[in-house]
């Protein structure tokens, strides 16, 4: 068996459980050091994550006979010599990369199902604030697309070049620079992942923690631009609750911090939610005030099966109804329990499953534990398993955590095209269950998460990106998901984003109104359309044509 999140990657996925595509080197992470153990286990990655984004953008290269793939003009395009002269006196020459291999591996992130157009021309990495400011006002002389770049797992196609330009990696930008133990915050610079924050917090002796969990390797910004989530987020809610303030750069060079560190503020217009969400849209964040947590004394979990998706989603809206306040509740069907078996060697109980993640005291986590028990059993559990202690909790988690490489491992050569809809939680099961009818009854394999306590819920639609009718099916299965989510007051992203992928659903979830002022407020922002354009608003961003100063 492959424990991938314990250090053991010998197989294809993850290509990191850590971090993405690091570019050529691992960047010192913070003015205190990391834990040794972090850095030993990123540098690990960082070389693991090279090989792996390499051989995915060399792939997506050689298919361009397949549909939904790389155009033939996806190769670099070359900058004028006056602007690689100006972003090497910003950045430094040993942070300014253009050869060839780089931006088309760059181009291409491998958990992308969407098609390529073009890729950047050159990878800008700065170190702080000013230098994002200096080349942000530079590309906007030179009419260059910004894709800012953080972790590389976001999932809708954002960090794509379509237009070329630069791929802006805040990938140095990982300092913590500041820490108020007393008044649970720190502020940190965006490129930092939230788990080496975590790890460097924990180095300290510290009891506080951030609480968010989306995929591993994700960062801080990027966390921020998508505002994401995860399966915490019934207990501790989103990005959007977590983030005191920020600092951004706008598409004219101009920085802006949002706010000071108090926990509420009545002062002006709320900037740090208009641009968290925004994608890299609006402006590019460069450093995060973060709410912190105190460490829960203990944490139990407990693992239930059930005949039907029905039940589950019943079972988990009676637990959340009798007041029970969980960590995590977290839903996997059957056919993604047979995925993890087959894979990780279990032998758990194929059917429909529900995990509970209690925290809080160990009497408190105790009584929880009985009160779970005897809600899901009156709602015809056929099993559970229960693990009381900290220890024996995360090794149960962790199949819910390597759900999506052990689909990506058990369909070798398949694109997974990654669903995220999320309804009203009374709607939760009929959502999943008509979801769940036409899902068996497609061809392609399409294994289904779910965070049951907020009411969204993942399929992973596996198909072969070289074959149309696997291409077609793929798309009928997710628009189809998005439609009945929609009907059903819901949304077509709970935490993944819009990006290129959901912007054609936009207009029938929030309105022509709520699109327009969108567009609006895009236009006053980024009056040339530089910042990540494509990305949720792409029929606003046609200003955007290229290089133009020096060509």
């Amino acid at each position: 068996m492959r424990n991938w999140a314990s250090g053991d990657r010998s197989g294809p996925w993850p290509p990191s459980a850590a971090r993405r595509d690091r570019g050529p080197a691992w960047p010192s992470p913070c003015p205190t050091p990391l834990l040794p153990a972090a850095a030993a286990t990123a540098a690990a990655a960082a070389t693991a994550a090279t090989a792996a984004v390499a051989a995915v953008g060399a792939v997506a290269l050689a298919s361009e006979d397949g549909p939904e793939r790389t155009s033939a003009a996806a190769r670099p395009v070359p900058l004028p010599a006056s602007a690689l002269e100006a972003f090497t006196r910003i950045v430094g020459a040993n942070h300014v990369v253009v050869d060839h291999d780089s931006c088309v591996n760059r181009g291409k992130p491998w958990n992308s199902y969407h098609p390529i157009q073009a890729v950047p021309s050159a990878i800008i990495s700065p170190a702080n604030t000013q230098q994002v400011a200096q080349v942000v006002k530079l590309c906007g002389e030179y009419g260059l697309p910004i894709i800012p770049y953080g972790g590389g797992t976001s999932l809708e196609g954002h960090t794509l070049a379509n237009r070329g330009g630069v791929s802006l990696d805040m990938n140095r930008m990982q300092a913590v620079l500041r820490l108020s133990e007393a008044d649970q915050d720190v502020t940190v610079q965006a490129g930092l992942g939230y788990i080496t924050l975590n790890e460097w917090l924990m180095e300290k002796g510290s009891d506080l923690f951030f609480p968010l969990d989306p995929g591993p390797g994700a960062s801080i910004g990027g966390m921020c631009s998508c505002r994401c989530s995860g399966s915490t987020a019934v207990k501790y809610g989103t990005m959007r609750e977590n983030v005191l303030s920020l600092t951004a750069v706008l598409a004219d060079g101009t920085i802006v911090k949002t706010g000071q560190r108090a926990r509420k503020s009545a002062a002006g217009y709320d900037l740090a939610r208009l641009f968290i969400g925004s994608e890299g849209t609006l402006a590019v964040i460069t450093e995060v005030t973060l709410r912190l947590r105190r460490r829960p004394e203990t944490a139990a979990a407990i693992r239930v099966s059930f005949p039907s998706m029905a039940a589950a989603a019943k079972a988990s809206a009676a637990t959340l109804d009798a007041g029970i306040e969980v960590g995590r509740c977290e839903m996997m069907d059957d056919t993604m329990i047979r995925i993890l078996n087959q894979v990780r060697d279990t032998d758990y109980c194929e059917e429909a499953t529900l995990l509970f993640e209690l925290i809080g005291s160990k009497a408190h986590v105790a009584e929880q534990l009985k009160k779970v028990d005897a809600i899901v059993k009156a709602h015809g559990a056929l099993k559970c398993c229960t693990a009381p202690d900290p220890d024996s909790a995360s090794e149960m988690w962790q199949a819910r955590k390597e759900a999506l490489w052990a689909g990506s491992a058990a369909y070798p050569g398949k694109e997974v095209m990654i669903t995220d809809v999320c309804v009203p939680l009374s709607n939760l099961e009929e959502m999943i269950s008509r979801t769940k009818i036409a899902l068996d009854a497609s061809p392609l394999p399409c294994p289904v998460v779910a965070h049951a306590g907020d009411g969204n819920f993942h399929t992973f639609i596996y198909f072969d990106p070289s074959s149309s009718e696997e291409v077609s099916e793929a798309h009928r299965l997710g628009s189809e998901m998005v439609h009945l989510a929609l009907a059903l007051d819901g949304t077509c992203t709970g935490e993944h984003g819009v990006g290129t992928g959901k912007s054609k659903y936009l207009e029938k979830e929030l309105g022509a109104g709520a699109v327009s002022t969108m567009r609006r407020i895009k236009r006053e922002l980024d009056p040339q359309g530089i910042l990540n354009p494509g990305k949720v608003l792409p029929s606003c961003m046609d200003s955007c044509k290229g290089p133009s100063k020096g060509t």
